[in-house]
C-alpha cells in the first residue's frame, strides 16, 4: 500500500496531465492509458474488497473503451488519412457515428455516470473512503476531471470547431468498420 498507492496516484495525474497536451491523438490516447493503468493498480494497492472489485471492473472496461476508441480513431483515419487532432475539426457533422462512438468511449474514460468507467471508479472511490484516505479519493477524482480536459478538447474539435476551408468533403466509415466500434463501446 505504501509504495503502489503513491506511484498508482502519480501514474493517474502525470498520465492524464501529459495527455491533455498532446495533439497526435494515438499518443492523447496512449497517455491516457498510462493514467488508466494507474487506477487499475490503485484498486489493488487498497487489497479491500472494493478496491479489487474496481480494479478487476475497470481492467474489463479500459480493454472494451480503449479498444474501441482506437477502432473509432481507425475510421477516422481511413477517411482523414491523419491521427492529428486538427483533423476532428468539424468531423462531428461529417462522420456522426464514429465521432460519437469516440466521445461515448472517451466519456468511459472519464467515468460519467452512466458508462462503465463509472461503475468502477465508484468502487474505487469507495475503496479509499472506507480506508479513511480522502485524500486519495480527492486525487481520484482530479485525475477524472484532468480525462475530462482531454476528452473535452477531442469533443471541441470535433463538434465545435469548423473544418479548414479546403477539407475534403467526407462520408461516414463503412459499416464493416462501425460494427465492430459499436459493440465494443
Amino acid at each position: 500500500m505504501e509504495i503502489l498507492m503513491p506511484l498508482s496516484l502519480i501514474a493517474i495525474l502525470l498520465g492524464s496531465g501529459i495527455a491533455i497536451f498532446q495533439t497526435d491523438l494515438k499518443r492523447l490516447f496512449a497517455y491516457s492509458s498510462i493514467g488508466q493503468i494507474g487506477y487499475l493498480t490503485l484498486g489493488i494497492s487498497f487489497a479491500s474488497v472494493s478496491g479489487l472489485t474496481g480494479a478487476m471492473v475497470h481492467i474489463f472496461n479500459h480493454a472494451l473503451m480503449k479498444g474501441g476508441i482506437f477502432l473509432a480513431l481507425g475510421c477516422m483515419v481511413y477517411r482523414t488519412g491523419s491521427v492529428e487532432l486538427s483533423a476532428l475539426n468539424g468531423l462531428g457533422r461529417r462522420m456522426p457515428l464514429t465521432m460519437a462512438a469516440l466521445v461515448v468511449g472517451g466519456l468511459g474514460l472519464v467515468g460519467i455516470p452512466a458508462t462503465s468507467g463509472f461503475v468502477s471508479k465508484w468502487y474505487l472511490l469507495q475503496a479509499a473512503l472506507e480506508a479513511d484516505l480522502w485524500p486519495v479519493a480527492v486525487l481520484t477524482l482530479l485525475g477524472s476531471l484532468l480525462a475530462l480536459i482531454y476528452v473535452g478538447r477531442v469533443i471541441e474539435a470535433a463538434y465545435f470547431r469548423t473544418p479548414a476551408p479546403d477539407a475534403p468533403a467526407l462520408h461516414e466509415a463503412p459499416w464493416q468498420m462501425l460494427l465492430p466500434t459499436w459493440i465494443l463501446i
